[in-house]
């Protein structure tokens, strides 16, 4: 979340970014609450002194009578205090829930709209292939190579699930593989997570883990709830903890099951692999002073063009407009890859720089050695890469006129073959 002291002091920007994202946040009641705080906070502390100073003159009464005055006025001024701090609570935790809902700044070149058709494209890898054929999408595929059943993923766990075979599990073992290889060599630590969180660290990260508007599945009668992505768990890393500014940044990749309820997705773009309930990813995280944030973003956004340009798929990189960020966000690139069955591109990866929005919310923090105090880290994410997507990309561009997909180069080593065949 935003620093208290920032929005009061930047009301108007605040309020204008709260728009910019299409988030009805109080800003203005914010501020008034912060004007009540403070008067409140300030009578608290005034009678605690005076409580005080009541307390330390009872032993210096000169008789009774005063003595009995004195405590009774000792009592009264603790009830005064507890009754303005019971005031004071209740005007904190209004202003916790207008400060949750609004959402990071936005980076001044983000561009301001809403919608995916305002966001900005900024680089192309690849050109999509020519087909001399009608080229077929990843459903048709996926039955004709035996790779995919979405029928048998129905009837064991409903729809939105599925079957992955033959080398459909090759190539999703490959693509992590690859992956992690990828990460392990520019000095990311390779993570496995849980696949499990605290509601108070989907919380910390941004979302929501209850409610007719969450995309979370919760465990019911606990506090827990499965993962969208690993950036829950890899961000909760820190959370509550302090680390010496000389080990920033941590940069890591970690291999999790995502779980996404995708209430509302239906229609042919959502058909297949693109929306599904259950998927593996290989995410990257990391946590770096808040000077180096904006760097490491570019490093993040490198990183995924190469691994898909590794993997020859055609893609852009669109920078996300602002309706679209998301509550955490600062800045975030996009990159789509071309899916011919679509007959368009589809979000395979993207990368946010969070700030410290997350941080704030987390307690991760760092301390500068010689420094009196602490700072908030800055947390950025990325995909590397989600697997269901990503086959999606595979299967389309790398198909043949004889219904064969040719297996990346990048991949052929671990899959064991140059091209899938019909059985």
């Amino acid at each position: 979340m935003l620093d208290r002291k920032f929005i009061v002091e930047n009301a108007q920007r605040v309020e204008e970014n709260c728009g910019h994202r299409g988030i009805a946040a109080d800003v203005a009641r914010f501020v008034q609450l912060e004007t009540e705080r403070k008067a409140r906070q300030a009578k608290v502390e005034r009678l605690n002194r005076r409580a005080n100073e009541v307390s330390k003159s009872i032993g210096k009464a000169t008789d009774a009578a005063q003595r009995q005055a004195r405590k009774e006025e000792g009592r009264r001024l603790r009830q005064e205090v507890a009754d303005v701090k019971a005031e004071l609570d209740e005007i904190e935790e209004e202003q916790l829930a207008i400060q949750s809902l609004i959402p990071n700044m936005s980076h001044p070149d983000a561009p301001v709209g809403e919608g995916e058709q305002s966001n900005r494209e900024i680089a192309r890898g690849k050109t999509p292939p020519p087909f001399d054929f009608e080229p077929l999408d990843h459903v048709e595929l996926g039955e004709k190579l035996e790779l995919l059943d979405f029928e048998a993923g129905a009837r064991v766990s409903g729809a939105g699930f599925y079957f992955l075979k033959n080398e459909a599990v090759l190539l999703e073992l490959a693509l992590q593989q690859f992956a992690v290889e990828t990460l392990l060599a520019e000095g990311f630590t390779p993570m496995s997570t849980p696949d499990l969180a605290r509601n108070e660290i989907l919380q910390g990260i941004g979302f929501i883990p209850r409610g007719p508007e969450t995309q979370i599945y919760s465990v019911e009668g606990t506090d827990l709830s499965l993962v969208a992505t690993a950036e829950i768990t890899l961000g909760g890393l820190l959370a509550g903890q302090t680390v010496d500014a000389d080990r920033l940044p941590i940069k890591l990749c970690g291999t999790s099951h995502c779980f996404r309820t995708e209430a509302g997705a239906a229609g042919r773009a959502a058909r297949g692999l693109f929306r599904v309930h259950q998927f593996t990813k290989v995410e990257m995280f990391a946590f770096t002073l808040p000077d180096e944030s904006d760097a490491m973003l570019e490093t993040l956004r490198a990183m995924e063009c190469r691994l898909f340009d590794a993997l020859e798929v055609p893609y852009r990189v669109v920078e996300v407009a602002t309706g679209e960020l998301g509550g955490p966000a600062y800045r975030k690139y996009d990159l789509e890859a071309w899916m011919p069955g679509r007959g368009g591109w589809g979000e395979v990866t993207s990368a946010s720089n969070c700030t410290d929005y997350q941080a704030r919310r987390l307690g991760a923090r760092y301390k500068v050695k010689g420094e009196k105090g602490t700072r908030f880290v800055h947390t950025l994410n990325g995909t590397a890469i989600a697997i269901s997507r990503a086959l999606i990309a595979i299967l389309e561009n790398h198909q043949r006129a004889d219904g064969s997909v040719v297996v990346p180069e990048v991949l052929r080593a671990m899959v064991g073959k140059e091209r899938i065949e019909a059985k």
